[in-house]
Order: C-alpha cells, then structure tokens, then sequence
C-alpha cells in the first residue's frame, strides 16, 4: 500500500465502469469493475428505452436512473476508500456539450446517444467532490500518448504487459485507458469539456 496515497481512473460505460487505482509513481494498487445502476432499471434510458415513452415518463425514467446513477456512484466510491484509504483524485473521461434538459437530451438525436454516459460520469464526479477528492478530467484520444511521456517508457503496451503479469487477470483495455488516466490526471478540474455536476 503506498503511504502516498492513489489517484483513481475511471473507464465507464453504460452502468458499470472499471476503476484503477495507482500510486504516483504509478503502481497498480487497486481495481475492480462497479455497477453504477440498480438492478431492474435500464442502463442507456436517454438511447433506449426513453425513446419508447412519452416524454414525460421517458423523462421521469431518467430521473430515476439517475437518482440511482448517484446512490451506486458513493458505493463505488466508499468501496475503493476501504482499499486505498488516501485518494488523491479521481480521473473521468471528458464529457460533450448537451442540452441542458432531460427532455431536450431525449429528443436530440446527438445528445441522446452521449446523455447516460454523461450522466454516469457526473454521477462519480459529483460522490467524488462530496468526498473532497480532486476530480480530473481526460481525453481518451491522448491519455495513452501522455501516460507514455509521464512514465518515460518507450512502449506504453510493454508497460501494461508487465502489470499483467503481475496482477493477473482481469486485464484489458477498460483497465489500460482506467490506468493510463490515473497516471496522467489533468492538473485542473476546469478543463474544457468536462462534466459540471449538476446541483
């Protein structure tokens, strides 16, 4: 365990997600796969299900998936307190502009294929900051090149191979992008196209 204390990456998806957690110096200190969505309720409702609905109700759905988004999002969170007692930030993907509603990111065609995942993302943000931990945000099209220059390695791929080894499976690519974000993790959290977490 590092007395340093860890800094969280994060790899969502559609209700669940693949956090890694590394000392920064940037070994591996803790991972595990999360639900971030009560079992019973949908996991894309902007995409899927809402489309089905009337928009009041596809409307409340979301609501209500979010409402849950937010409960699973502190239990991820508290479980990984247990493990790496210090966390010194939390590294999300970068999030696309929205519309500023529920029903708007519905109906809108763009939006509405981005919205859960979005909404995931700010769910962790928001149990993050609620804790005080610095939330990062990161871009998946450079995170690897930076881990890269971070770590002064030549091959990013030897990296991970050995860290595989040494932890063993699982291992794949929710586990590289999670970890190369925690061991780049942007200095600010106002970075643009980030998350706000809605109040």
């Amino acid at each position: 365990m590092s007395k340093n204390g860890g800094i969280t990456g994060v790899s969502d998806h559609g209700g669940w997600a693949v956090l890694v957690t590394v000392a920064p110096d940037g070994t591996l200190l803790d991972r595990r796969r999360v639900e971030l969505v009560g079992q019973g309720l949908p996991k894309i409702p902007h995409h899927s299900e809402g489309q089905r609905l009337p928009l009041a109700e596809a409307v409340e759905l979301v609501e209500r998936v979010r409402a849950s988004a937010e409960r699973h999002a502190v239990l991820a969170l508290d479980s990984i307190a247990m493990a790496v007692p210090r966390i010194l930030g939390v590294a999300l993907r970068q999030c696309p502009q929205l519309p500023p509603t529920v029903a708007e990111r519905i109906q809108d065609y763009r939006a509405q294929n981005n919205a859960d995942w979005v909404m995931y993302r700010k769910a962790l943000a928001s149990a993050a900051e609620a804790r005080g931990w610095p939330v990062h945000w990161y871009d998946p099209k450079s995170v690897f090149g930076a881990a890269r220059r971070k770590l002064r390695v030549e091959n990013l791929d030897d990296y991970f191979l050995q860290v595989r080894r040494a932890a063993g499976p699982p291992w794949n690519m929710d586990h590289k992008l999670a970890m190369a974000a925690a061991i780049v993790t942007a200095p600010t959290k106002s970075a643009a196209g980030d998350c706000r977490v809605r109040s």
